[in-house]
């Protein structure tokens, strides 16, 4: 009779080992990877909202001159009600 660690485990045994430590490093890199892609400069991450062009194209229009302060201030306030 054998008793702790060296005992047969059988195939079933060794295919569900590998497939857990595939899992365990898929999870690892999967992290890794998530981690990195929401850290890097440039990047929106977790807590900053989307980037809204509607908005940045009427102020380059609004730096540019094309349009005065009270047609911005109008398009503006068009573009947050907005749903």
């Amino acid at each position: 009779m054998m008793y702790g660690w060296g005992g047969n485990i059988g195939i079933g045994g060794w295919i569900a080992m590998g497939l857990m430590m595939l899992l365990l490093w898929g999870g690892i890199g999967a992290l890794v990877i998530i981690l990195l892609r929401g850290s890097h400069t440039g990047g929106r991450g977790f807590h900053e909202p989307p980037d809204d062009d509607s908005e940045r194209i009427l102020n380059e229009r609004f730096a540019r001159g094309e349009i005065d302060e009270t047609e911005f201030a109008a398009r503006r306030a068009a573009l947050r009600r907005r749903p």
